[in-house]
């Protein structure tokens, strides 16, 4: 996911919430529906932060043993990045 969506959901929510006075479509009202939106857009964006701010990490040990029976472990830790979200 990229950060398109977010923010242009929250663009759309304050348009509605700040442009419009009490202005009611059926039983809803304008303004109501855009800070909803607001407050999706704002959750959306912090969820789409903190997924591409994660980080993979993978451990390897691997033990190996000489002719006169010693042993010696090595751990190897590395991190990645997760792979980009595809494009839409």
């Amino acid at each position: 996911m990229g950060f398109g969506g977010p923010i242009g959901l929250i663009v759309v929510g304050l348009i509605l919430a700040l442009a419009f006075n009490e202005q009611s479509v059926g039983p809803l009202e304008v303004t109501t529906l855009g800070w909803i939106l607001v407050l999706a857009g704002a959750l959306w964006l912090a969820l789409t932060v903190m997924q591409q701010n994660t980080k993979r990490r993978h451990t390897t040990t691997a033990t190996t043993t000489d002719s006169q029976g010693r042993q010696a472990s090595t751990q190897r830790t590395t991190e990645s990045d997760p792979p980009p979200p595809p494009a839409v």
